[in-house]
């Protein structure tokens, strides 16, 4: 349910509804009342625009003015991003640390690089083990257990969206510095993660 949106005709009603009725209370255009109702509007109407746009950007996913109050909360802007991010990938970025729940899985750690705006999938290696190997498996020392792999495309591209950008931001964003930047935040302490591009 959307907000209710009053303009300045809407308040001046109000205004000229509110007063007393009487000779010297003419509600007539042209009026001195009415012309007073009329201009008293004008700042009422433009204070419920701002707290309509307040409620919009009080979420992270639509958020605009109140963005960098989002990002200092998180320790963002992320450096990775560059110098200038898009609006979407801030957004995308406050959206995907807010709704972090922590979590090692596969699962988790792909549902949070979509949330980012990559695909991936990740590949994990295990030391070799006469009992357990196939004849083409690879034959890694213990150190790879704790190693894995995160694979995505050569080049993941973020396009521009009406919705969710800026109308100064790029039409297209290409790269996966963000994407190395949160999942090497993301990894557990113990292990390293490798990062391999291309099909």
């Amino acid at each position: 349910m959307a907000a209710p949106i009053f303009d300045g005709a809407a308040f001046r009603r109000a205004w000229l509804s509110l007063l007393p009725f009487g000779p010297i209370w003419p509600r007539d255009d042209g009026s001195l009342v009415a012309t007073s109702a009329g201009v008293l509007s004008a700042p009422y109407a433009r204070h419920s625009e701002r707290c309509n746009e307040l409620l919009v950007d009080a979420f992270p996913a639509t958020a605009t003015e109140l963005l960098p109050e989002w990002e200092s909360t998180l320790d963002l802007p992320d450096p990775c991003a560059g110098p200038s991010p898009t609006l979407q990938l801030r957004r995308a970025q406050v959206v995907a640390r807010l709704t972090d729940a922590g979590g090692c899985s596969i699962a988790y750690l792909t549902g949070y690089a979509a949330t980012l705006g990559y695909s991936i999938t990740i590949t994990q290696f295990a030391p070799a083990r006469a009992d357990l190997m196939r004849a083409d498996d690879p034959v890694l020392d213990p150190d790879w257990a704790h190693t894995w792999r995160i694979n995505a495309p050569a080049v993941t591209t973020i396009s521009f969206s009406a919705d969710l950008s800026n109308a100064d931001d790029p039409l297209a964003t290409w790269g996966n510095a963000v994407l190395e930047c949160e999942m090497r935040r993301l990894a557990p302490a113990h292990t390293y993660v490798l990062f391999a591009y291309g099909s």
